[in-house]
């Protein structure tokens, strides 16, 4: 029960490229966003689409396959677990961001 604690599985669309990053480490990194829709009818009947935006990142052999086979507008299924961290901007002031780093992958189309 412990693993399901922390777990984030989703399906979506990359909005851009994956950004790849070699740290001085020799560790690789991947990041990138992907939308997922979801889909409901107002009182008016007309449809209406909600786009959410996920921050996904990736490390090591995921992020080398992410890096050959991951483009812009492909669907793909992730599953990984939520993190939140913080950090200062080139203006020094402190920002936060939610990340799902993701540790299993699944390219759904071609």
């Amino acid at each position: 029960m412990n693993t399901l604690k922390n777990k984030v599985q989703l399906i979506g669309n990359l909005g851009q490229d994956p950004e790849i990053i070699n740290l001085e480490s020799g560790k690789k990194l991947a990041k990138f966003s992907i939308a997922t829709n979801e889909y409901y009818y107002n009182k008016q009947g007309d449809k209406i689409t909600d786009t959410q935006w996920h921050n996904i990142i990736a490390w090591g052999k995921t992020a080398d396959i992410i890096e050959k086979y991951v483009n812009k507008g492909q669907e793909i299924a992730i599953e990984g677990k939520l993190t939140s961290r913080n950090y200062e901007d080139i203006k020094g002031e402190k920002r936060y961001i939610t990340e799902i780093v993701c540790n299993e992958l699944l390219m759904l189309n071609k």
